[in-house]
């Protein structure tokens, strides 16, 4: 997971939203405490539109059927990035594989069909099911698409040189008080204690990780990560530890790095190369974490 270098130089505002932290990094010349009930607000709404977790909310009375259609804008445009994310990663990336998380001890989907993202069909009129027992979960890109929306808000606000913070996923609005670009430290997923890469985050760029550090337990020596392979219906296996994605927004670099750690250490670079995504893989070896980048996420690397 990433995490920030230079926080001892700035000014520091955070809270808690979606099960994890939120945190406004600035410079001590920039007023950022009147943003947090904004944020707070922001945050509120779509916890009770995205939330697979809460039965009352928008999507989980779609899951139910309880809803023929999602016309939520801001539900479907993400539903509709997701799609296509899954088109593009020949259906490593799926939005519909929630009862398979449930299954494995991650998620909150107890119940539904087996994933098919095809057969969720996104036009003018909203979100529809072509088979009512499947089950929509955005958990894979929504947390970046808030992060997105929290930089708008900053930014209609008048805020410069920021760093948003969202769940370990990070945005730049503007650049550090010193100057240069934010920092951004990959922290290693195999010891806590180490770092396996430090970048510099340009303005107006995100960048987010996917990988075995948070959200996975070992069994009879084996280790299950929360990211389901839909093509094994099982937790992601192989060397792959953690996947970086920098992008121009929050949402395509979250839901590149679910992608392509569920493609795995081979298909995942492969992927990245085709569609031109800018990441960094971590792969275990016998001597260690080896480090495979693609597209411009070398040019950052510090």
């Amino acid at each position: 997971m990433p995490k920030t270098c230079y926080a001892s130089a700035t000014r520091e505002n955070a809270g808690a939203a979606f099960g994890t932290h939120w945190r406004l990094l600035a410079g001590e010349q920039v007023e950022i405490a009147e943003l947090v009930p904004e944020i707070k607000a922001l945050y509120a709404d779509i916890d009770a539109r995205f939330s697979p977790w809460r039965p009352d909310s928008t999507i989980s009375r779609f899951n139910a059927f309880a809803e023929h259609r999602l016309t939520d804008p801001d539900l479907a445009s993400v539903t509709a990035a997701a799609l296509n994310i899954a088109r593009q990663s020949e259906g490593a990336f799926d939005p519909t594989v929630g009862p398979l998380v449930a299954q494995w001890g991650f998620g909150p989907i107890r119940s539904g069909g087996a994933p098919d993202w095809r057969s969720v069909l996104v036009s003018d009129a909203g979100v529809v099911k072509q088979r009512p027992e499947l089950t929509l979960d955005l958990c894979g890109i929504a947390k970046g698409w808030a992060l997105d929306r929290t930089a708008q808000l900053a930014r209609s606000a008048g805020a410069t040189d920021m760093l948003l913070d969202l769940g370990g996923e990070f945005i730049a609005v503007g650049q550090h008080p010193d100057g240069r670009d934010w920092q951004v430290a990959v922290e290693s997923p195999l010891n806590l204690q180490e770092l396996s890469a430090v970048l510099r985050l340009p303005s107006g760029m995100a960048v987010a990780t996917s990988g075995v550090r948070t959200q996975s337990y070992v069994l009879n020596g084996r280790l299950y990560s929360h990211i389901i392979d839909p093509a094994s219906r099982s937790p992601v296996t192989g060397r792959l530890r953690s996947v970086t994605v920098m992008a121009a927004t929050a949402m395509m670099a979250d839901g590149w790095a679910t992608a392509l750690f569920a493609a795995g250490e081979v298909a995942g670079p492969d992927l990245a190369k085709t569609w031109d995504v800018s990441a960094l893989f971590l792969i275990e070896d016998d001597s260690g974490l080896q480090q495979v980048s693609t597209g411009e996420i070398s040019d950052v690397l510090l």
